[in-house]
C-alpha cells in the first residue's frame, strides 16, 4: 500500500521537479531549515556530490551568532556559502528552497548569497 505524502513533501517534490526543468546544467543551492539551525549545500546532481556546504553549526559562525535559528544566522550562512562557492569556481546556481516558503530565514539566506556573488 502506498504511503500518502504530507503537504510539505508534495510541495518539496513540486519545487524540485520545476528546478530540474529549468536548471540547464547549473548546480543546485539547497536549503534545509530546522528549528535550531539552518544549512545550505551546493549540489552537483549530475555527479551526485556536494561542491560546497555551510551551516549555522560551523565553528567560526557559531561563536559570533546569538542563535542558529534567526535571520541573522541565515544571512551569515548565505554569505559563507557564497564565499565557499566562489572558491570552488561556482557562480551560477538554481535556488532550491525545498518545501519551505520563500520567507523569513530562507529569504535572508538567499539574499545574502546573492550579495556574496552567487547568481540565481
Amino acid at each position: 500500500m502506498a504511503k500518502t505524502k504530507n503537504t510539505f513533501e508534495r510541495r518539496r517534490d513540486r519545487v524540485r521537479r520545476s528546478i530540474k526543468t529549468v536548471a540547464n546544467g547549473r548546480l543546485r543551492l539547497s536549503v534545509f531549515r530546522s528549528s535550531k539551525n539552518i544549512y545550505a549545500q551546493i549540489i552537483d546532481d549530475a555527479k551526485g556530490h556536494t561542491v560546497a556546504a555551510a551551516s549555522s553549526l560551523d565553528k567560526d559562525l557559531r561563536e559570533g551568532l546569538k542563535t542558529g535559528a534567526d535571520t541573522s544566522a541565515a544571512s551569515a550562512v548565505g554569505k559563507l556559502i557564497a564565499e565557499r562557492a566562489t572558491k570552488a569556481g561556482v557562480k551560477k546556481v538554481v535556488f532550491d528552497r525545498g518545501g519551505y516558503i520563500y520567507h523569513g530565514r530562507v529569504k535572508a539566506l538567499a539574499d545574502a548569497a546573492r550579495e556574496g556573488g552567487l547568481e540565481f
